[in-house]
């Protein structure tokens, strides 16, 4: 305590690496000079990985109050280079998700924003732990590119109005180098590490507007309600402390979202909705999102108004033009065929009610069929997936299918084995979560 007091009575230039976490791990706040200092040091390589991983576990125990997290942010975004859109006269928006299983949003979502006049330059990425990853999904479609560099992100959003690719290595490389610490320190759940991790790549997008999709459920990061408000809560306060008007939508992921989970799978199931099929809580979720983004760029558009807007953008089929525009300019080809798999089933053995679903073991079996990575760098297949025949609450019957799976006949043993018991069967009524719960706006 000592030590950490007369750390505190230092000038800023004195105050060192290790003088800082000692301060942080006694409980004292950092202030914004403090954090900036730490971070840019980080990033040009003078301090170490293990002061910052004892950083890490410092913000893990003791946490942040809602200044550092904003300074954190901002510290990390700047260790990185920001989009500037000049003479560009459109708002520039985001959705973000914590991610899920099933979650194909924003393959759906980004071409019916452009097609609405807004500019989606969206920054996505990979499958993380049992969640699929967007790009992953994307590159199902033969040829399509997702490592588009800063400039020709630029030239697809200003010629189509959209994009969707990975993050460039001049993009917020601070959080790049720390989450490789936060994964191997088992500092990953802190609310104020994730906050500053989303949104220091999000924000790089020169942003006006972000919606963000917190999720929570069995197949979701935040598997309790409560951290997923505390989540959306964070997200939206440092993005506006930040000046980027947002809002959080916190919606159930106890069950897949859509029919679909895998990669070509996933993308024709956006097909499907933007063709005006899809599954309805997918179509729902989608149209609800963009009338957020709407509203919060329009504020005199009603929400009704604002859901009419994105809603006819996906019934016209003009969304549908603008993905395959964003497709082409991205170097793919939307009309090649994508394989699947062979088709397996997988079937009830009782009679009774859908009951819950372990929808994370679910995005499991994906990767076990080799839809997904256990480590950095491994190869996707992406032919393999897994349709979903019944949702929460169904009444199903011995014999009838729970799932078509697409995968290779030598994996089809071990997949089933996972699969069993994701599909609890009971004789009970089941109260049904609501996809959307509640929205949650700046404090």
């Amino acid at each position: 305590l000592v030590l950490a007091e007369s750390a505190r009575s230092c000038d800023n230039r004195h105050m060192t690496p290790a003088k800082l976490i000692a301060a942080k791990r006694d409980g004292h706040r950092l202030d914004d000079e403090e954090i900036a200092q730490l971070v840019v040091a980080y990033a040009n390589g003078d301090v170490p990985d293990y002061q910052m991983a004892a950083m890490a576990m410092a913000i893990y125990f003791q946490g942040m109050d809602a200044a550092e997290t904003v300074a954190l942010t901002r510290a990390m975004l700047q260790s990185g280079k920001t989009l500037c859109w000049p003479g560009l006269d459109k708002s520039i928006v985001d959705k973000h998700s914590t991610g899920g299983i099933g979650d194909k949003v924003s393959i759906i979502l980004a071409p019916a924003l452009a097609d609405c006049g807004m500019a989606v330059p969206m920054i996505s990425g990979r499958g993380l732990g049992a969640t699929g990853g967007t790009l992953d999904k994307l590159e199902s479609i033969s040829g399509f590119r997702t490592d588009l560099s800063i400039t020709e992100l630029q030239q697809v959003v200003d010629r189509v109005g959209c994009v969707i690719t990975g993050a460039s290595d001049e993009i917020a490389p601070a959080d790049r180098s720390l989450y490789a610490l936060r994964d191997v320190t088992a500092t990953v759940p802190s609310i104020p590490l994730i906050t500053a991790s989303i949104l220091s790549k999000k924000l790089a997008e020169g942003l006006d507007a972000l919606v963000l999709d917190v999720k929570w459920g069995s197949g979701s990061f935040m598997k309790t309600l409560d951290r997923a408000k505390q989540l959306a809560s964070s997200l939206v306060n440092t993005a506006q402390g930040l000046g980027v008007s947002a809002r959080a939508v916190l919606t159930d992921m106890n069950q897949p979202l859509g029919k679909m989970v895998g990669n070509a799978v996933e993308v024709d199931e956006c097909l499907d909705v933007l063709q005006g099929g899809g599954a309805a809580d997918l179509v729902e979720l989608t149209v609800d999102l963009g009338a957020q983004i709407v509203h919060l760029t329009q504020p005199s558009a009603t929400l009704e108004q604002a859901r009419s807007t994105i809603q006819q953008s996906i019934s016209s089929g003009q969304a549908l033009n603008k993905l395959e525009e964003m497709v082409s300019a991205q170097g793919g080809n939307l009309q090649a065929v994508r394989p699947r798999a062979r088709q397996h089933v997988f079937q009830s053995t009782q009679n009774g009610t859908i009951q819950s679903m372990d929808s994370e073991q679910i995005g499991w079996a994906i990767i076990e069929m080799g839809g997904g990575r256990r480590k950095l760098g491994e190869a996707v297949d992406h032919s393999v997936g897994i349709e979903m025949q019944v949702r929460l609450g169904d009444e199903v019957r011995a014999g009838q299918p729970l799932m078509h799976v697409f995968c290779r006949n030598e994996l089809w043993s071990p997949v089933q084995h996972l699969l069993a018991g994701t599909v609890t069967i009971g004789d009970d009524a089941v109260d049904v979560p609501p996809l959307i719960v509640e929205y949650v706006d700046a404090a």
